[in-house]
């Protein structure tokens, strides 16, 4: 498959994509109408924050199937058009943790201090040691906004420190923080009142652009603040004036609304701030971990594998995919053919989980389903936009649990419905990989799902199967394997055939002339068939 890099991301991720055999093609800074042309055949996109993947990208590269950024920030990716198209856009968030997390602690260092005021004042000539009088963090509160991965890593080193924190995330879990000494406020404005350092690790969105201003700076009174997360989550004119006001005593600035900065941003111009040109993950080890892991993500696209970070698809730890791993393709096969038996507009999609596989997480597997459910009808669909292509029809999706699974050790059923009629499909997985369809609609079966399918329902009398079996071999299509279920001695009975051949539609016309014989349903598994 073809990798195309549009920003620079150290060797080693390049080198793995190589030696996995793909191809890699490096194409940095284009944009416009080069990069679409440069990305109409690539299965893979990598970029940084230089790119700017848009849904026309999305739409110029029909074969896509990642979006990786090396790095954390995603903004510059249109995600929602990511998933119309069923592409995985994924990132690489604990690659530069420890390197971004230092450089906040050496910005926090250098504002307290006045680092490079004092310096350039000496460069210049002049010892200007009594026009710098520095705060000592020790004792100081420490306000973290956003308290993911490098919010903590930095509360961590700084609470080591001597410093009090206090972080403001509606995500994170009060456990979590009191587990790295941290107070959880649910008020941004109390976590700024009580900030001393004031230190921002959000992603950019909608909801964080801006989030910081001119109100909520003058919270901060005589405190400082440090901002190495996203360039517009702090309004920039509003810092500035803040800080040259002496509303606060000083900022460190390491990323930009717009960037390469401006020569006309206020922020270059107050000697207070310090700034620094989006160096938070640029070191050797932080270039190095993103871009191999990265390449690791896209390896794992190309091989139909859960993405570990996956910002638009369901994504599981290894761990836990070794045991779902054998029901992903079950629950997608279950869901196939639910929905060809069904033969109808369908208006609810219903998984239910039963045994040891009710105790994992199947967030995958439920999406597995609904591709499944979904592919038949020939809507382009994937894991990636299985649920939002149910949410967009209308249809309503629901996952439930038990650990009680009969006689199985797990079980997953596939139900469609609408109007009261519903069409269920149940299927275990064998010892090894050997998944069998054990119950359709409450018949009792001990099907191997392949290829071809056939579905008979029919009294329970004699010669039906072998009517069946006489079409067939006059069609020339043979039986790989056929199993029968009913309710009762002479009741209704529920046949499946699996068949190295398709069914056309005069076999199951002839079929249907058979007075004992109530329907007969088609099933494809096969993929363009």
């Amino acid at each position: 498959m073809k990798v195309l890099v549009t920003d620079p991301i150290a060797d080693a991720g390049i080198a793995r994509l190589r030696e996995a055999g793909h191809e890699v093609e490096t194409a940095y800074g284009v944009a416009g109408e080069e990069l679409l042309a440069a990305v109409a055949d690539a299965d893979g996109l990598l970029v940084r924050s230089g790119t700017e993947v848009t849904e026309s990208v999305f739409e110029a590269a029909p074969d896509l199937v990642i979006v990786g950024r090396a790095g954390i920030g995603v903004d510059n990716i249109d995600i929602d058009a990511a998933t119309d198209h069923g592409v995985v856009v994924a990132n690489a968030p604990a690659g530069n943790v420890r390197a971004a997390a230092e450089h906040t602690v050496g910005m926090t260092f250098a504002t307290a201090r006045s680092i490079p005021q004092a310096h350039d004042r000496l460069r210049d000539g002049e010892w200007a040691k009594g026009a710098f009088l520095g705060t000592e963090i020790n004792n100081k509160t420490l306000g973290v906004v956003g308290f993911g991965r490098v919010g903590q890593e930095v509360a961590k080193r700084l609470g080591g420190l001597g410093m009090d924190v206090v972080a403001f995330d509606p995500y994170i879990s009060e456990e979590r923080a009191d587990q790295l000494g941290a107070q959880l406020v649910d008020d941004l404005r109390e976590c700024l009142e009580r900030a001393d350092f004031l230190s921002i690790h959000t992603p950019l969105t909608e909801e964080t652009a801006h989030m910081i201003g001119e109100e909520e700076l003058a919270q901060i009174e005589d405190g400082y603040v440090i901002n190495c997360a996203r360039g517009g989550i702090v309004d920039e004119a509003a810092l500035a004036a803040a800080v040259e006001d002496g509303v606060l005593r000083g900022a460190a600035v390491d990323v930009f609304e717009d960037e390469p900065v401006s020569p006309d941003n206020p922020l270059l111009d107050v000697d207070d701030v310090v700034v620094t040109p989006h160096l938070g993950a640029s070191t050797e080890a932080a270039q190095e971990n993103v871009a191999t892991s990265i390449a690791e993500q896209v390896l794992a696209a190309f091989e139909g594998e859960p993405v570990t970070n996956a910002l638009n698809a369901p994504s599981v730890e290894e761990s836990a995919y070794r045991t779902i791993r054998p029901y992903i393709d079950l629950a997608e096969t279950a869901g196939k053919i639910a929905v060809q038996l069904f033969d109808d507009r369908f208006e609810r999609v219903e998984v239910e989980y039963a045994g040891a596989i009710a105790e994992e997480d199947v967030e995958l597997v439920t999406a597995s389903a609904l591709k499944g459910v979904f592919e038949p009808l020939e809507w382009q669909v994937n894991a990636v936009n299985a649920p939002r292509i149910a949410d967009e029809r209308g249809i309503d999706v629901s996952e439930t649990k038990t650990r009680r699974a009969e006689d199985f050790q797990s079980l997953v059923t596939v139900r469609v419905s609408a109007n009261g009629e519903d069409v269920s499909v149940c299927g275990t997985q064998f010892a090894g990989d050997d998944p069998r369809i054990v119950r359709i609609d409450g018949f009792r079966v001990d099907a191997v799902p392949y290829g071809h399918m056939l579905v008979a329902r029919n009294e329970d009398v004699p010669g039906v199967i072998g009517f069946i079996g006489t079409v067939f071999g006059e069609h020339d299509i043979n039986i790989a394997g056929m199993f029968n279920g009913r309710e009762t001695i002479g009741g209704e009975a529920l046949s499946v055939y699996t068949l190295d051949d398709p069914v056309t539609d005069d076999v199951l016309e002839r079929l249907d002339e058979h007075p004992n014989i109530t329907e007969t349903k088609y099933i494809s598994l096969v993929e363009d068939d």
